[in-house]
């Protein structure tokens, strides 16, 4: 069941790694398949080591309907997520250090870098602290996410969304392309260069029509 969504899920956790973005098996990957079903990644194991069968179907209250593993220790944080959002399809957490790091001395990313509108479509707010495996991580991301693609957990993560997996991986790297921009820039102990609210938008708006024609 799910076969081709169960593989899409892992070959995003292989790219969580590849990106740096998560190491060993932390994080997770999870997908809506309908408004009442999703995907979730499983608890503790590697990407490069999943297999289909691994991926659990589960109900947006979080119970299991096909699969054998245990779910990510976040799946009560997920579903409400889930049951919040209606029109999100796609939550992917991570560890990712530069975002994370910023987030421990800052309240919010500024979008000084097309590459962060273009994906997660204007400056990342930081959420306070909330603990894995508790409900509180999701209060977080719903209440803190905004308009936004993505939020830091401070002292925890990232968390990103997307209409598909594709725009919130997308969001998840070019946050954290951003992050390592922005690190290095700060470390010159020069201004910044700032983007208006105009060319955010702007990159906003471009990365609409990005990638190659669906007709």
């Amino acid at each position: 069941m799910l076969e081709k969504e169960k593989a899409e899920i892992i070959a995003a956790g292989i790219k969580l790694d590849r990106y740096g973005l998560i190491s060993l098996s932390g994080g997770n990957v999870s997908m809506r398949v309908d408004q009442e079903t999703l995907l979730v990644t499983p608890s503790g194991m590697m990407y490069e080591e999943m297999i289909p069968a691994d991926v659990l179907v589960m109900n947006l209250e979080g119970e299991v309907i096909e699969g054998a593993r245990r779910p990510s220790v976040d799946t009560i944080a997920i579903c409400y997520i889930f049951q919040q959002m209606p029109t999100v399809n796609a939550v992917i957490h991570t560890h990712q250090p530069y975002a994370t790091g910023i987030g421990l001395v800052v309240d919010r990313i500024d979008c000084d870098v097309t590459t962060l509108a273009n994906t997660a479509k204007g400056p990342v707010n930081v959420a306070p602290y909330s603990s894995a495996a508790s409900i509180d991580m999701g209060y977080a991301v719903v209440d803190h996410i905004g308009d936004q693609l993505a939020v830091v957990l401070k002292n925890h993560g990232v968390v990103t969304i997307g209409k598909s997996l594709k725009e919130a991986l997308y969001a998840a790297v070019y946050l954290e392309e951003a992050a390592k921009t922005l690190y290095v820039a700060h470390s010159y102990g020069g201004a910044i260069a700032k983007l208006d609210e105009a060319q955010i938008q702007t990159a906003v708006e471009v990365f609409k029509d990005y990638g190659q024609s669906k007709s």
